[in-house]
């Protein structure tokens, strides 16, 4: 990830987290989805958003094993989303065009 990137969606994710202590869900949730675009690893991002929206399953007694399952599911509509593509560091690869690598004509 690009230094700038990262530092994007941090910030992105400490203001939603400044949303959601002001009761501001909605746009708390809005900056935590734009933090998540950025960098889709972050568990943490994750994390927030799932307590934004579902505050009872951490309560006392965490639902890790329903956690698991949302995160599962998440990655899933993402990959979805998603589609073909194929992105690395130096990009994206078009379905149906040569790989990023492939220097032969």
């Amino acid at each position: 990830m690009v230094e700038l990137e990262k530092q994007l969606s941090q910030t992105k994710y400490n203001l939603g987290r400044e949303y959601a202590k002001n009761g501001k869900k909605e746009e708390a949730l809005k900056e935590l989805n734009k933090a998540l675009l950025l960098d889709t690893d972050n568990f943490l991002i994750r994390k927030q958003r799932c307590y934004i929206r579902y505050p009872e399953k951490f309560s006392q007694m965490i639902d890790i094993e329903w956690q698991q399952k949302q995160l599962e599911k998440e990655k899933a509509k993402e990959a979805q989303l998603k589609g073909d593509l194929v992105c690395g560091p130096e990009g994206c690869v078009i379905p149906g065009t040569r790989t990023l690598n492939d220097k032969s004509e």
